[in-house]
């Protein structure tokens, strides 16, 4: 039974993997799939649990610290006799216990600000978790358009070529019966050659491209991964949007201007801190002790009872201790200033960094217009190149035209195609982009 049990488990593991390998790949599923199993975002999400630990942390600085100690101690030889306190040659065992605790009163305002300190870095952690994603997804993005760009690159090639290899048979039976000339027949045997290439070239971009996802994905190499290539560029409708709403709603909520926005908070609290240390520290502390002692030399006395000394012995006792930094050789000097110019530093950082957003936002929103107004024109020109290569097709079937024209127009023909590709490619790209500067989300469960 426990063999057929195996032997069902094995099967269905099979057919799951077997599943997996024949799934068709969308965008969404794709940007998921390497979101959930990438190293660096596994990488922020383990520093992010440490700022969460360090949160806990500076919280249990306000409370008291308790320690409890006990030991124990066997003299030989000459040493300090705890009854008369004076030294002698009597071994001696000695027991002693001892409760102490002390709470931190006044630390120059550091221990509060440590504690925003590790409330802003574990936000600084989740936005840094946060972008790491975004970040992998766009990138992820991008590479899942290109490889269907080069897979329809790759198709357009093939069929450019197979239609070269049809029109250079039936040339070559026109030249064997004296319609065409050597010179038709070469310059066609030229462009199926130059086809060729083009289709290895381009089935060699696609391999790259479907690698370059893979690692992104942090996908098996060697396992095939088909993808759904009916991409959708939804309305084709041009929207007027004011960047400068987008770029308003981006600077206070996305992960980029956040982590500029808490990196600048996190180095005015270190400079706080560091500020800090200038101040006297006053703590409370307070604790009690007690110990048990025997004699071990002959004939000495019976000790007490362990009962009647630990309480007789007992002492207790309570401070307020207070500390005043006079002179540390300019340290807490070249401490403060150095986060000073940390948060200078940061403070610029976050002005250049949300320049830069806003003018990423802005040609986002440019290339995304763009590219629509070229896509529309484009989609017209293929429509024109096409009747104008089966114009020029039939006529150099009938001899009025060279196989020159023929080439030029064939070519003309298949850029327009790619041109018009590439222009959906990149107005899809350009549309998750903006709809992400606009609080938008990139994997659309």
């Amino acid at each position: 039974m426990k063999k057929i049990f195996c032997i069902v488990t094995v099967l269905i593991g099979t057919m799951n993997l077997v599943s997996a390998q024949e799934q068709v790949w969308t965008l969404d599923e794709c940007m998921k799939f390497a979101v959930e199993n990438s190293p660096k975002v596994k990488k922020q999400q383990h520093t992010s649990d440490t700022y969460k630990a360090e949160q806990l942390s500076a919280f249990g600085n306000f409370l008291p610290s308790l320690t409890a100690n006990v030991g124990a101690q066997l003299n030989y030889g000459r040493s300090i006799d705890p009854q008369t306190n004076t030294y002698s040659d009597v071994s001696t065992f000695n027991n002693g216990y001892s409760l102490s605790a002390s709470m931190p009163i006044f630390y120059g305002g550091r221990l509060i600000n440590q504690w925003k300190l590790a409330k802003v870095n574990r936000l600084l952690g989740k936005q840094n978790i946060r972008q790491a994603e975004d970040e992998l997804a766009i990138n992820t993005m991008q590479a899942y358009i290109d490889v269907v760009f080069y897979q329809g690159t790759t198709k357009l090639a093939a069929e450019k070529l197979e239609e070269s290899s049809r029109l250079l048979y039936k040339t070559q039976r026109q030249e064997e019966i004296g319609l065409k000339g050597k010179a038709d027949v070469a310059q066609i045997e030229a462009q199926v050659a130059a086809d060729d290439y083009d289709r290895t070239h381009q089935e060699n971009m696609y391999n790259t491209a479907l690698l370059t996802l893979k690692e992104y994905m942090n996908y098996d190499a060697s396992l095939p991964l088909e993808l759904d290539t009916t991409l959708t560029v939804g309305d084709v409708v041009l929207q007027v949007e004011s960047t400068e709403d987008i770029y308003t709603y981006a600077s206070e909520n996305n992960p980029i201007a956040q982590q500029a926005a808490l990196t600048l908070k996190n180095n005015k609290l270190q400079h706080l801190i560091e500020k800090g240390r200038l101040f006297p520290t006053i703590s409370l502390s307070a604790g009690v002790s007690t110990n048990y002692f025997e004699n071990l030399s002959s004939g000495a006395d019976a000790p007490s009872a362990f009962k009647s000394q630990f309480k007789n012995n007992r002492g207790e006792y309570i401070s307020l201790n207070v500390s005043i930094p006079i002179f540390d050789g300019f340290t807490n000097r070249t401490t403060i200033r150095r986060a000073r110019n940390n948060m200078r530093i940061a403070a610029e950082q976050q002005t250049e960094t949300l320049r830069q957003l806003q003018i990423t936002i802005e040609k986002a929103v440019a290339d995304r217009d763009g590219y629509l107004k070229e896509m529309i024109q484009m989609d017209k020109q293929v429509n024109s190149n096409q009747l104008a290569y089966q114009l020029t097709l039939r006529k150099f079937e009938e001899g009025l035209m060279s196989s020159l024209d023929l080439q030029t127009s064939a070519n003309q023909l298949i850029q327009s195609k790619v041109n018009l590709l590439q222009r959906r490619r990149l107005y899809i790209v350009k549309i998750r982009q903006v709809d992400y500067y606009k609080g938008g989300e990139l994997i659309n469960e």
